[in-house]
């Protein structure tokens, strides 16, 4: 706990104990240790605002931690984190906006905080880090041990980095619940191989009204006279409740028994206990007084004596966390056996079988999101560039619901210059973007602020993908733009990828193959080579993914006939049309696609 400036115990910030805050910072897996991305962003901010240190600070409930640092001095170093009483961050986390401190002794909120005197924090210019949702997790700050004037440049580049830096946590905690979900179906894989018979009944579908249907029928006669599945609702209430009878001259009053049901559990239903608890209930002999306790309404036990009830077990049917979302009820009649110890194994059996028929469809609609949120958070918002029309587009490859290492990028210089790019790292898993992920920033982290030819941009790549390292092999195109009136001055540096396409306002399409070099991520990396040219206004440049052109029935070359065709038909079509066009045309496609097209004005 810190201290106010009169010494007195300061209450906690109550947003610092948020559960929901505090849930995705563990799912971050970060802590108080060197994390070798992080480091890379504290030490952007120290060398590019020109600041002895650089933090990533991450706070919990109690203290910060430094998952990126650069500069700090010991034993904080070391430690790689502090108390609460020695941080800023704590109010960036409190207030949701940038905290910006000329000098922090002037400052009533902070003057007191012990980082002045302890960490020589004077000069405080701290940017919030988010997760998927927008809640500040931390901030990105810049600290100076001297009053400082912080300039809107400065500024500027310290929220770009902050930003960035986001990306990077989102994609950590995207990555966790790829996992959790990953390893949640793979243990429902496991499980539904204990029972070959009942998987193949319910296996197939994703309807859950269709598993249930299938789930009744399977266990009807087999198991039990009739059987009801009543599904509940969020609050634990039945939702809908249906069921088999073997005769199927009673078809129509358990109908009716089950429509009854869903609004008439009483207090003591087992049922209802069963939904609450999520404990089996086994009755081996019972009667209709059973029923008379535990229902509300006076049709049901007569219904219940018409189809036969001597015995009865219920079992839930849970959700991941063991959350009971319904239960399924066995009844046998009074001339047939009363259930036992071995029918209650089989049912807790079934009881699972269920839960995967119906949590399935759940599962795939969580996977399908976390998918496509983590593309979503590593595909950037193109910036305004007043002579140059810019578009972009990705799509994932049909049937898939993984992500994939497929990236476009543009981003404004200081000097006014747009660097672009499009690269695709090989896979199509949360693995191939997790890389995918951090080769974006790479590229932003190493060409931002830089005035250096491309081709010596792709060159630094290659040695930082090596000496950091980053474990893959990439393709990919790195173009700079600069206004050349009239018209635009594009320079441009290949490794491994799909030639750029020319599209002029009036000509034929030209492929820019030139010289095309390697791939980047090789041992031993070349030397790299540019080219450029000029494009007159209402001139298009192509920059796309080898899936647009791409199929395993036909040479690779074909597909970009096809393409140049295409195009040749488009090049008077406003530029978000061309690019839906194209991704039209690329429907049913057996790898990702990402296009970035740029006119000239």
């Amino acid at each position: 706990m810190s201290e106010d400036t009169l010494g007195r115990p300061a209450v906690p910030l109550p947003v610092l104990t948020d559960p929901e805050r505090l849930r995705s910072l563990a799912e971050t897996r970060l802590d108080a240790a060197p994390d070798g991305t992080f480091d890379r962003f504290a030490r952007l901010v120290s060398d590019l605002l020109d600041v002895p240190v650089a933090l990533v600070s991450l706070v919990t409930a109690d203290r910060q931690f430094f998952p990126g640092a650069a500069g700090l001095p010991e034993p904080w170093a070391r430690r790689r984190e502090t108390p609460l009483s020695h941080s800023f961050c704590q109010h960036v986390v409190d207030v949701e906006v940038p905290m910006v401190l000329p000098d922090a002794r002037l400052h009533p909120q902070v003057r007191g905080n012990l980082a002045i005197e302890d960490l020589g924090v004077v000069a405080y210019a701290g940017m919030p880090l988010t997760d998927l949702d927008g809640r500040v997790l931390g901030s990105l700050c810049a600290i100076d041990s001297k009053p400082r004037a912080w300039t809107a440049e400065q500024l500027r580049t310290l929220a770009d980095l902050a930003a960035a830096c986001s990306s990077e946590l989102r994609l950590r905690i995207a990555l966790r619940s790829a996992e959790q979900a990953r390893r949640r179906a793979e243990e429902a894989h496991d499980r539904l191989a204990m029972l070959a018979g009942m998987s193949e009944t319910l296996g197939g579908t994703l309807d859950v009204a269709t598993a249930v249907d299938r789930l009744g029928h399977a266990m009807v006669p087999l198991f039990a006279d009739w059987c009801l599945i009543t599904l509940s609702d969020p609050a634990g209430r039945p939702r809908s409740v249906t069921g088999a009878h073997r005769d199927p001259a009673r078809a129509a009053d358990l109908a009716r028994f089950a429509e009854l049901l869903a609004t008439g559990l009483g207090p003591e239903s087992v049922i209802r206990s069963v939904l609450r608890t999520g404990r089996p209930v086994i009755r081996g002999s019972a009667s209709l007084a059973e029923v008379e306790r535990g229902t509300t309404h006076p049709d049901l036990a007569p219904l219940a004596g018409r189809m036969g009830f001597g015995s009865h077990l219920t079992v839930p049917i849970t959700a991941a966390g063991d959350r009971v979302i319904g239960a399924v009820t066995l009844v046998n009649g009074s001339s047939r056996r009363g259930f036992d110890g071995g029918d209650l194994r089989t049912a807790l059996d079934i009881g699972r079988r269920a839960s995967q028929a119906v949590g399935n469809s759940r599962l795939y609609g969580e996977q399908r999101h976390v998918a496509e949120v983590l593309q979503h958070s590593m595909l950037p918002t193109l910036p305004a560039v007043p002579a140059v029309e810019l578009a972009a587009r990705y799509q994932p490859a049909a049937d898939r619901v993984e992500v994939g290492g497929d990236w476009y990028d543009a981003f404004v210089q200081p000097d006014g210059d747009l660097i672009a790019g499009i690269g695709d790292v090989a896979g199509h898993d949360i693995e191939a973007a997790a890389t995918m992920g951090q080769l974006r920033n790479l590229v932003r982290g190493d060409a931002y602020g830089r005035d250096d030819p491309v081709d010596e941009l792709m060159t630094h790549l290659d040695r930082a993908i090596q000496g950091l390292p980053v474990p893959t092999v990439a393709s990919a195109v790195l173009a700079r733009i600069r206004p050349a009136a009239p018209g635009l001055r594009i320079s441009w540096c290949n490794a491994g990828h799909p030639p750029p396409l020319l599209v002029p306002a009036d000509g034929p399409v030209q492929v820019l193959d030139g010289i095309r070099g390697p791939l980047l991520g090789l041992a031993h990396p070349p030397r790299r080579a540019r080219r450029e040219l000029t494009l007159a206004p209402g001139d298009t440049l192509l920059l796309h993914t080898d899936g647009l052109i791409e199929r395993r029935d036909r040479p690779i070359d074909e597909g970009q006939a096809e393409l140049i065709t295409q195009l040749a038909g488009a090049a008077g079509l406003p530029l978000v049309a061309l690019c839906d066009q194209l991704l039209a045309a690329a429907q049913r496609r057996e790898d990702d696609v990402a296009l970035l097209a740029l006119r000239a004005r």
